[in-house]
């Protein structure tokens, strides 16, 4: 996965900051080691010795082949082995510079294959370096050598998201015999979208909807780029990114390369290959025999893309499954033959296996569990939700359990356990106390996927993946013995389910995803559905007689059934093979493939031992990754400086010089963030000049304005500690800081200083204390916000070391959410309360003002606030190359302030109120612009004041797609 973008904003956007932006640390107790090879630098925590030695291995063996087509030889890299996470991933980032890769294999037969999860990463992951590196041509080494890695990934923004992802499946798919590309599951999608007559425009495509199911860039970009390497030789990327970099900073420079390379721009590119792929599906669909089956009808309207995935029979007429979709979050459904459908639960942070385990009146399943601080440590942990008495129970507490499966009588839990090390358990549970009754022994470390039970509670069958392919095993739970039932192959076989003396399974066999089932007593396998697109996760109803599971079409998945007839069955040697292999023909012309797939089926045995050392976090603290300007959020400022961080994201350094284009000033600055423990540690300096105007007394006319510049230090240190609490289908966090803020002046000369200002006070000495807590309902694509929550937050800033400016302010204020009258509408309702000491200082705001109002500073402000917000489209509208819109949103809102102030004149104290006012309603669009895949959000606000009869409009910008 290509990763960088959301980090560069984080980054260009708090360049005036004092606090820099929170990372995903490990616990610091966990010691970290690394391995040097001729071009990589492995680090990996403790007791990973041996994977990190094979995955070094590994990618010295792809080193060259993957580079081969691009034409690129990559510069030395760092690749961090992530253990303490449950979550199945990889990325490459240039800020800074590395890739990681998360240890954990997935259970998700649709991600990895039969391939080896860091295998896989080492190729996919790798490829993308490749990419990066191959931008060090041209205007883009010039900016990189100018300005560091900043720079070389923003020249690299128009080189669209499908390229680079497209690109790296498929060369997983040709170099290593297995990959996404031969998974038919894989384009599913956007298969079921072109058989329908769903050809989307490119701007679609690219862009994504919010209405029908758009296949991501992963997708897409596979198709795209193998098409064009089909039609035009495996070095012809090379040559488009070659004229890219050349000059990257025409906005079209990336369609102009595709033009001169192919004759067409990339919008042709994107029919062509579209045309392509759908004719060679449609071949495919050609003598298919179907089976019949009968749909269960479902709430969801066929116009919004809407998912049903995962029956499992609670009595002969209905099934629980696993709805999601673009307007509902996860949440486990009953539905009847008849239509009806229940809101059974929603989990928390789902850790999907691709399938589910009811059982004894309890649904099963694993949920991720995050660390309260560190965003490295996440844990995979059971949970037993009981249909009859709607009890959620918490059956393992900071496990590793990537899937489980309840035995039939509810007594025993078969569970797949990932420990730090990379190695695979089988794990039996009792399902009442959460115990390890038992570990089976696994001494070849083979994979083990999506395990179920026999009838007889005591014999397991599971998917297991070995060096040579997959097979299906059965196992005796008791006494861990093992045996294979049928022959291991290089099929992506997954979901087994046990009947009596039958196993059904997924198979990919005919070319098509569908049902196929294994005789146990004679070994012989049938295939059982025969759909269009796929059928997926067999279950068998309680009386046998029908066979459930869901199958795909362009509106979602839906459940389906059938009866079971073994006599329709067709044997597997009668089944004809029409997989399509879109990449075949690079096959044969991708330079290194043989090496690659050669090198894949080795045993990786130490031939080769890299040297090891102790990684020390502290002497590699500074890394500085980027040097030259930096963009900042209010636009009124530029700044030039160095960024470093280090690569297990502890250590945050900024250091520059800026300009305020406002003040027409400049400063300097250095901040310092260090992550490593529990609270996080900053400081921050900053040194420069001031400069404003102010009228020396208030009597008309106003022809007092003086001006001043003066001189400016300011030190800010403090800790904050982020908390992430969520465990439900709420997501929760708090944060608190605490600070210490000094500033000095010297030069300042204007007769009188607004009371917000130092001036000629000289010194504040100043303590800023903070809190807030946040829980708020999961959202859907299509929700606008949250239709359940809170928020509070507390504030206090004060003097408490004396000096000549004295200030205090505290605050507290307030938020919920409700659900408005359409389903994805959402009610917010504000309230907030400041109080604030009348001394020499006067500290900014800290609760909300109202909208379109100046701030009036009071000794107490009470402010109320309620706003609606709704969406009001969801087109594809496009403005031809420059412009795609796909969301029209609308929020109405109504706020007011009351506040009051005391002034003191001899012989007694009076105290005047005010009230504020307004009311606005605000129009905003979410588009994105130049065919980038990030959406951005922005609009207009008009607002009444209804004090003073002003109206007023304002540009609004509400979000940037991170």
């Amino acid at each position: 996965m290509r990763y960088w973008l959301p980090v560069f904003l984080l980054i260009t956007f708090s360049a005036a900051a004092q606090t820099l932006p929170v990372l995903d640390q490990n616990p610091p107790s966990l010691p970290w080691y690394q391995l040097r090879t001729p071009h990589f630098r492995v680090l990996y925590p403790k007791g990973f010795d041996q994977t990190a030695q094979q995955t070094a291995r590994r990618l010295e063996q792809v080193y060259e082949p993957v580079s081969a087509s691009l034409k690129k030889e990559p510069r030395r890299l760092s690749v961090i082995l992530q253990n303490q996470t449950m979550l199945s991933n990889g990325f490459v980032t240039l800020l800074p510079r590395r890739s990681e890769f998360f240890a954990t294999p997935p259970q998700d037969p649709f991600l990895a294959g039969t391939l080896g999860w860091l295998d896989l990463l080492a190729v996919h992951e790798f490829r993308h370096v490749v990419q990066y590196d191959k931008a060090l041509q041209g205007l883009t080494r010039t900016a990189y050598t100018l300005f560091g890695n900043t720079a070389l990934a923003a020249l690299t923004l128009g080189v669209p998201d499908w390229f680079w992802e497209g690109d790296a499946v498929g060369t997983e798919s040709v170099l290593t015999g297995e990959g996404r590309g031969r998974i038919p599951n894989f384009d599913l999608g956007m298969r079921a979208n072109l058989l329908a007559g769903r050809r989307f425009s490119y701007a679609k495509a690219v862009n994504g909807s919010y209405r029908d199911n758009v296949p991501n860039h992963y997708v897409l970009g596979y198709f795209m780029s193998t098409y064009l390497k089909r039609t035009y030789g495996a070095d012809a990327w090379s040559e488009v990114l070659n004229r890219y970099y050349r000059f990257p900073l025409y906005p079209f420079s990336f369609s102009n390369g595709i033009k001169k390379t192919t004759q067409y721009r990339v919008e042709e590119l994107y029919r062509r290959s579209m045309a392509d792929v759908e004719e060679t599906w449609r071949k495919q669909q050609q003598g298919l025999r179907l089976t019949d089956a009968v749909t269960y009808p479902v709430k969801a309207s066929e116009k919004v893309f809407t998912n049903y995935q995962y029956p499992q029979y609670v009595s002969e007429h209905e099934v629980i499954a696993v709805k999601s979709g673009l307007g509902d979050i996860t949440q486990f459904v009953r539905l009847d033959r008849n239509g009806k459908e229940t809101k059974v639960f929603v989990p928390g942070l789902f850790n999907n296996p691709e399938m589910l385990s009811v059982a004894a009146g309890k649904i099963c399943w694993t949920e991720y569990r995050y660390d309260v601080r560190f965003g490295q440590k996440i844990d995979s942990e059971i949970k037993l939700y009981d249909v009859t008495t709607q009890k959620l129970r918490r059956l393992s507490h900071h496990s590793r359990y990537s899937v489980a499966s309840l035995s039939p009588d509810g007594s025993r839990v078969v569970a797949v356990r990932n420990d730090e090390a990379y190695q695979t358990r089988l794990v039996i549970l009792d399902a009442e106390t959460g115990r390890e009754v038992r570990v089976l022994d696994n001494p070849e470390n083979d994979f083990f996927g999506q395990p179920r039970w026999q009838d007889d509670n005591r014999t397991l069958v599971v998917v297991t993946r070995k060096k040579a392919g997959k097979t299906i095993q059965i196992i005796d739970s008791e006494t861990g013995v093992r045996r294979d039932l049928m022959p291991v192959s290089g099929q992506n076989i997954s979901h087994p389910q046990p009947w009596k003396g039958y196993v059904f399974y997924n198979s990919p066999q005919s070319g098509i995803d569908n049902i196929y089932v294994l005789n146990t007593r004679t070994g012989r396998t049938y295939q059982v559905t025969s759909r269009p697109l796929g059928a997926y996760h067999p279950t068998v109803s309680g009386d046998g007689q029908k066979l459930s599971f869901h199958d795909f079409r362009a509106g979602g998945y839906r459940i389906a059934e059938m009866p079971i007839d073994s006599s329709a069955w067709t044997p597997t040697e009668q089944v004809r093979d029409g997989s399509v292999r879109y990449f075949g023909p690079l096959v044969a012309q991708e330079p290194g493939a043989a090496d690659v797939r050669s090198a894949l089926t080795d045993s990786l045995v130490a031939s080769v031992e890299y040297p090891k050392s102790r990684f020390s976090r502290l002497l590699h603290a500074v890394n500085i990754y980027s040097w030259g300007p930096v963009v900042s959020s209010d636009g009124q400022s530029g700044t030039v400086g160095l960024q470093s961080q280090d690569l297990l994201s502890t250590t945050q350094l900024g250091l520059g010089v800026g300009y305020n284009q406002a003040e027409r000033t400049v400063n300097y600055y250095g901040n310092l963030s260090y992550q490593g423990w529990f609270p996080i540690l900053d400081v921050g300096f900053e040194r420069g000049r001031r400069s404003t105007s102010v009228y020396v007394d208030q009597r008309t006319p106003l022809d007092s304005l003086r001006s001043d510049s003066w001189n400016y230090n300011q030190l800010t240190a403090g800790f904050r500690i982020p908390l992430q609490l969520t465990t439900s289908k709420y997501n929760q966090s708090a944060y608190v800081s605490a600070y210490y803020n000094l500033q000095q002046v010297s030069g300042y000369d204007l007769p009188v200083r607004p009371i917000t200002e130092v001036g000629f006070g000289r010194v504040l000495n100043g303590l800023s204390y903070g809190l807030s807590y946040s829980r708020t309902l999961k959202l859907s694509k299509r929700d606008v916000a949250p239709r359940w929550g809170q928020t509070v937050s507390a504030v206090w800033r004060n003097t408490p070391f004396g000096g000549a400016l004295r200030g205090e302010v505290w605050a507290l204020q307030g938020g919920l959410y409700l659900p408005g009258v359409g389903k994805h509408h959402s009610l917010r309702l504000r309230a907030g309360y400041q109080e604030q000491m009348r001394g020499t200082y006067r500290f900014a705001a800290a609760v909300f003002f109202p909208r379109g109002q100046s701030y009036v500073s009071h000794d107490q402000l009470m402010t109320t606030s309620a706003e609606y917000r709704l969406p009001l489209l969801n087109p594809h509208w496009s403005i031809g190359r420059w412009l795609y819109i796909q969301r029209v949103k609308a929020a109405g809102f109504y706020d007011f302030a009351w506040g009051e102030s005391r002034s003191r004149t001899p012989g007694t104290l009076a105290a005047y109120g005010d009230q504020y006012y307004t009311t606005g309603l605000d129009l905003s669009f979410v588009f994105n612009v130049l065919r980038l895949r990030t959406p951005l959000e922005a609009g207009v606000r008009t607002i009444y004041n209804l004090k003073s009869g002003e109206v007023m409009v304002q540009p609004l910008v509400i979000g940037i797609g991170i």
